[in-house]
């Protein structure tokens, strides 16, 4: 007899390879572990997974090998994509689970299918417009399908239940109402000057630091008062630095920034990719945005992420190529000197935010799995049921 009662049931969440697969699968396991379940994260060893994970005692934390997919290195992709897999497999046989989530990635598919060849439930998330290589596959079995866009389910056919959650975001990202002065003066600008944040994802974006840096003069004669916020990644900090020094920008450089709620919370209009993380936490913190997807995302996923937030109101976007110096600064200086279009996308972008996507995922998945015919082993697979939202208006 367990005199301290059942033992906890234990979920594992696959999330690493990126930051936007590791940050919304935290958001989840927080809730996961308010529910009082036991939460293993199994990451990529990546400097930023571990950076992320390290000091949160909170999690069982399992690293596996990364598995990143490319055509000229099949061979290698396979070898760590079985490494992963054994891993992943020797952990679930060793501490068994009674569901895998995968938030996306080949970092997320091993540990699926490991789960699903142990007999353990598999659910998986999916954050972009155009499911990833890893996603469509792993839906082949998964008994549970979260998504963010809507247009996604079209694309991830398989036997178990699909449903339009939203983007998980972190704690830090939840209080709408930020003070853009206090934000600004933390981050070393002047509280009371118009911000232009300029970011490119966790690792920044080259493309978007040259067509920034070459806009700016014109941007500047124009808003003589504007401060720019640029988050470069390592390679261009130093460039991107000088450059506003020898222009005389009023600008804070940094190659990566943590607190990237300040970030939101200082800018009146964000130049960005279109990655999912990065558009859901644009439509928690209300922030306007000109979107420059990444040409040669697989799938060419940001150009449909960017077009479904455009097509609501809630951004603009370009193609790189087409985003020349005077093109992107005349469409800055556009939404500085209108203020009221610059308010309707504010709202057309919060009409993405779903403030407990990662309560609503948390509960349903700890309810399947864990309260559900006791939790124990896979169910058997039900017909697709579509919980559909409509596209936000």
């Amino acid at each position: 007899m367990n005199r301290n009662g059942p033992a906890p049931c234990r979920i594992a969440i696959a999330c690493g390879g990126t930051g936007g697969h590791l940050y919304p699968g935290l958001a989840v396991g927080e809730r996961l572990l308010e529910r009082g379940a036991e939460v293993t994260l199994l990451v990529a060893d990546k400097a930023v997974d571990r950076r992320a994970v390290e000091y949160d005692r909170r999690f069982r934390v399992v690293t596996l090998p990364g598995v990143g997919f490319s055509l000229r290195g099949v061979l290698t992709f396979a070898l760590r994509f079985r490494g992963s897999y054994r891993r992943a497999r020797a952990e679930f046989r060793q501490t068994p689970p009674r569901a895998v989530l995968s938030m996306g990635s080949f970092t997320g598919a091993p540990p699926a299918l490991a789960g699903q060849r142990l007999g353990i439930r598999v659910a998986l998330h999916e954050a972009n417009a155009i499911p990833g290589r890893a996603n469509r596959w792993v839906s082949r079995w998964a008994h549970r399908r979260y998504v963010f866009f809507p247009e996604a389910l079209e694309r991830l056919p398989g036997p178990g239940e699909a449903r339009v959650v939203g983007m998980p975001v972190r704690e830090a990202f939840r209080n709408p109402d930020l003070d853009p002065g206090a934000c600004r003066s933390a981050l070393g600008l002047l509280a009371d000057a118009p911000v232009l944040l300029v970011m490119g994802g966790s690792q920044g974006a080259s493309g978007i630091n040259r067509r920034v840096v070459a806009a700016l003069p014109r941007v500047l004669s124009r808003l003589p008062d504007l401060q720019v916020l640029h988050l470069t990644g390592a390679r261009d900090e130093a460039t991107v630095r000088e450059a506003c020094r020898t222009m005389g920008a009023r600008a804070v450089v940094r190659a990566f920034l943590t607190e990237m709620d300040l970030a939101l919370g200082a800018a009146d209009l964000a130049v960005s990719r279109a990655g999912a993380s990065s558009l859901a936490e644009f439509a928690a913190l209300r922030v306007p945005a000109i979107l420059l997807p990444y040409p040669h995302a697989a799938d060419d996923h940001q150009r449909a992420n960017a077009r479904a937030v455009a097509r609501s109101g809630g951004a603009v976007w370009l193609d790189e190529s087409a985003a020349t110096p005077d093109r992107l600064g005349a469409e800055i200086v556009r939404w500085f000197e209108d203020a009221r279009g610059r308010a309707g996308l504010r709202d057309g972008v919060a009409a993405w935010h779903r403030p407990d996507a990662d309560l609503h995922l948390a509960n349903d998945l700890y309810e399947w799995a864990c309260e559900s015919d006791s939790g124990r082993g896979a169910p058997e697979l039900p017909a697709t049921v579509l919980d559909r939202h409509p596209t936000p208006a």
